[in-house]
Parts: structure tokens; C-alpha cells; sequence
């Protein structure tokens, strides 16, 4: 008798373990977040060592996740440039990396087609030229992207768990320096790991930790592929959100870089908001219920258009 109780607790506290590993959790979301978020982390600078320590904690959830590197490394670096303030001398070039993560899809043909999820996970460590607070200070970017980079790793580790379901294979890719200017973002595009003409989604999250009340999600580039706006619409309505899938309005994150080799995209974030660039973007603000919403919607997105034939060309827009 008690070996047949043993036996289901085990069996239990596995079928839990798997769950954790199929599901996304608003608990992973948030260690996430509280992890990169962090003052210790000092807003992800690129340059400094929060921005490396950053990069390893990537790395080792995608290797948690079994997502692994495509080729022989996680990391593409590059150098960039630093913004200043109008009159303030150049700051020198500092080095930092993309990570990209890789998961294979299955179908014979399909499988050499990519889509790419991204997200930047930068920040503007105490400032700079970007910032909107009045004063200096460690500017976190819990919104701003911890909330994309929680997505992107929350995300991933559901795609993995369900890859036998691919049929296209799966980018995953964190970009570094966007607040400089795209710049990880440019570089992977200017130094793909893949053919740019087998990348045919690139769906981007930049800000998606603040659902508001009404459970508003916006996006632009919908229109950039067939069926998109109508696509992205009807997939919110089972989760209870209300999308405004703009056909065009593509501008303002990394999947613009993507966009501009003809590539299709969306970016899809929860809003502005006053805390914006400021040193207020903080965890406290974070609607986890909703983030956890939002993350479900854009997998679902993702695999109803890696796990079939669905038919993809660029449409540009105006």
C-alpha cells in the first residue's frame, strides 16, 4: 500500500514538473521580470556587466528549456555605438551580443522556413539621451523589455516542449542595443544566421507586461502577410482580448529592421504609459494575469502559422 502511494506522488510531482515546463506561468514571468529587472542589473547598459550577466541568464534558460544554439554558439556579438546627449563627446564603441536559440521543425520542406520571435533586452541602464525622468537614477525597464525578454523565455520553453507540433522551424532571438538605435536588430539582418529570404515572420514583443482593464492589444504589420489583421483578430477573442491588428504602422522596435528587408512582421506591445523611459518603469506595475494572456495569444499566433502550410508573402505597407 504504500509503495503504490509513493508511486503516485511521484507520478504526481512529475506530471506537475511537466506542466511547469508546457505552461506559462505568471510565477516564471515574474522571476523572470524581478531577475533582469533588477537593481543589481542596473537598467542592462550594454557594455557593462550587468549586460553579460544578462546574456548568461538568457543562455541558461534557453538550455533549461532545450532550445539550442543554431550553429556552434548562442551569442552573436557586435559593437555598438553609444547615443549621447547633444554636446557631449562620443562615448567609445562597447561590445555586446544577440542570443539566438533554435528550434527545429519537422516537415521535410517547411522546415528549412523560419519564424522569428524577438525581443530586445536592453534597457537604458542610469539614463541618457533617451531618458524622460528629470533626474538620474537606475532606470529598470520592467515594461521596457523585461516584460518582452519574460515573454520571449516563457514562450520558448512552450514552443520546445511542443516541438514534435512544428512544421517551420523557430527563431528565438534576444536582441542587444536596441535603445541605441536597433542595432542588434540591423546587425542580425545585416548577418543572418539563416538566409534572409527562408525568414517569413518575424513577430516582435516590446512592452507587453501592461494589459490595461480593457485588455487592449495593438500591433503593427499585420497586414504584411495574407489574413494577418484577420488572423491576429479572431485568435484574441477565445482569450477575451480585444486586439487592434494594424495592417501597416510598422515602427519603433527591432521587427522594423526585419520589415525593411522585406521580411513580414508584427510588433506587438500593451500600450504607452507614463512610466516610459522613466526610472518608475517598475515590477510593482506589471499585470501579471495579463502578461501571462498576452503570452498565450502571441504563441498561439506563432504556431498557427509554424505548425501548417499557412501561406506566407510580404505584403508591404504604406
Amino acid at each position: 500500500m504504500m509503495k503504490h502511494i509513493l508511486f503516485t506522488a511521484t507520478l504526481l510531482l512529475l506530471s506537475n514538473a511537466m506542466t511547469a515546463q508546457n505552461d506559462i506561468t505568471q510565477p516564471e514571468l515574474k522571476g523572470h521580470i524581478e531577475f533582469l529587472s533588477s537593481d543589481k542589473n542596473a537598467g542592462r547598459y550594454p557594455g557593462t556587466k550587468a549586460n553579460k550577466r544578462v546574456v548568461k541568464y538568457i543562455i541558461k534558460e534557453f538550455k533549461k528549456s532545450g532550445i539550442t544554439p543554431y550553429g556552434n554558439s548562442y551569442k552573436q556579438g557586435f559593437t555598438a555605438r553609444l547615443r549621447v546627449k547633444k554636446d557631449v563627446a562620443p562615448r567609445p564603441d562597447v561590445n555586446t551580443w544577440n542570443v539566438i536559440g533554435y528550434i527545429e521543425g519537422n516537415d521535410p520542406v517547411l522546415k528549412d522556413e523560419f519564424i522569428v520571435l524577438g525581443a530586445h533586452y536592453d534597457h537604458l541602464g542610469m539614463g541618457g539621451p533617451s531618458s524622460k525622468s528629470d533626474h538620474e537614477g537606475i532606470h529598470n525597464g520592467a515594461d521596457d523589455n523585461a516584460s518582452g525578454t519574460s515573454a520571449l523565455l516563457e514562450i520558448g520553453e512552450k514552443i520546445a516542449a511542443n516541438r514534435h507540433l512544428l512544421k517551420r522551424s523557430v527563431l528565438l532571438l534576444a536582441f542587444g542595443a536596441e535603445e541605441q538605435g536597433l542595432l542588434g536588430s540591423k546587425y542580425f539582418t545585416e548577418n543572418p544566421v539563416v538566409p534572409l529570404s527562408q525568414i517569413k515572420l518575424m513577430i516582435n514583443m516590446d512592452m507587453v507586461g501592461r494589459l490595461n482593464n480593457e485588455n487592449h492589444v495593438y500591433m503593427g504589420g499585420a497586414g504584411t502577410f495574407p489574413g494577418g489583421v484577420e488572423l491576429m483578430k479572431s485568435l484574441g477573442e477565445p482569450l477575451g482580448l480585444t486586439v487592434f491588428a494594424h495592417a501597416g504602422s510598422v515602427g519603433g522596435s527591432d521587427h522594423v529592421s526585419f520589415y525593411k528587408k522585406d521580411i513580414s512582421v508584427m510588433g506587438i506591445h500593451t500600450g504607452g504609459h507614463p512610466q516610459y523611459h522613466t526610472t518608475e518603469d517598475t515590477i510593482d506595475l506589471i499585470n501579471f494575469p495579463g502578461q501571462e494572456k498576452v503570452c498565450n495569444y502571441i504563441y498561439s499566433a506563432l504556431m498557427k502559422v509554424a505548425t501548417t502550410d499557412y501561406k506566407m508573402e510580404f505584403i508591404r505597407q504604406d
